[in-house]
């Protein structure tokens, strides 16, 4: 159940499970008014498979709810704006990520994930606590038997960004970056300061290739963000993508100045 953070992905689906049977329906029955087979509605009660959103959509449908469970995700945890990403992302056959003011989610180090997540002030070091435990989970996506392709692009300031209370963090973030970035499905690639001047300014996004070959991508924001499937817009971020890397340092030329701004640090 990597689609949401295990804790919550448990609740949901007993709570799935219990109205199933208040309303006095088979998985057979369930499954007919979910658009799942019977074997699949078992395996994600025996949490043998993954809740997605998908599945959420489909119990809301079968037991005529108004959308109850999709609320209740978006209350107790991951904003259903992101869930639609994140069933990409644990399916996808390749990502990519261009990130040009922090480390990418799925490269953080603990340290540098509470450390970003505590500058929003407003949560309390529980609701820290909890996406950061979410954050850390995701990042499985990476070592699993059948891993994406993983290509980050991320700016050379981004590295250098430390002041002096942040450099044992930043340290043992490059560190993570370079030993991840030697793995072969992982590849970072660093947007050198001196090109000043490029069409990533507008902000991070990133994108992910299904195994039905389909592209879709991941903006965020202040307020959120938006997962985008349209195929106008993919191939716009698609060619952005392309333009930003193409600025990009090789992959070992990165390695090399990952390594040297590290040893700065330390």
């Amino acid at each position: 159940m990597a689609d949401l953070p295990h804790p919550l992905a448990a609740f949901i689906v007993g709570e799935i499970r219990r109205a199933r049977g208040a309303a006095g329906m088979t998985q057979e029955a369930f499954g007919r008014g979910a658009g799942f087979s019977a074997s699949h509605v078992s395996a994600v009660e025996g949490e043998t498979r993954a809740l997605t959103m998908d599945f959420i959509k489909g119990a809301d449908r079968a037991l005529n709810n108004a959308g109850l469970f999709e609320r209740m995700v978006g209350k107790l945890g991951t904003p259903s704006w992101f869930l639609p990403w994140l069933d990409a992302e644990r399916t996808a056959t390749q990502l990519r990520c261009f990130q040009p003011s922090l480390v990418p989610g799925l490269l953080q180090t603990e340290s540098y994930g509470r450390a970003v997540i505590r500058c929003n002030q407003t949560l309390s070091d529980d609701e820290v606590e909890k996406r950061l435990a979410h954050r850390m989970d995701r990042q499985a996506t990476l070592t699993k038997a059948t891993a994406p392709h993983f290509i980050a692009v991320i700016a050379e300031a981004v590295l250098r960004r430390a002041r002096a209370d942040f450099r044992e963090i930043m340290a043992g973030q490059i560190k993570q970056l370079t030993t991840l970035a030697e793995r072969p499905n992982i590849s970072v690639h660093v947007l050198p300061d001196e090109v000043s001047m490029h069409v990533g300014l507008t902000g991070p996004f990133s994108l992910a290739r299904l195994p039905d070959h389909k592209w879709v991508a991941e903006m965020e924001n202040q307020l959120g963000g938006v997962v985008v499937d349209r195929d106008d817009d993919v191939d716009t971020l698609m060619s952005r993508w392309e333009m930003v890397r193409s600025e990009a340092l090789p992959r070992r030329q990165s390695l090399d100045l990952m390594r040297e701004v590290e040893t700065s640090w330390t």
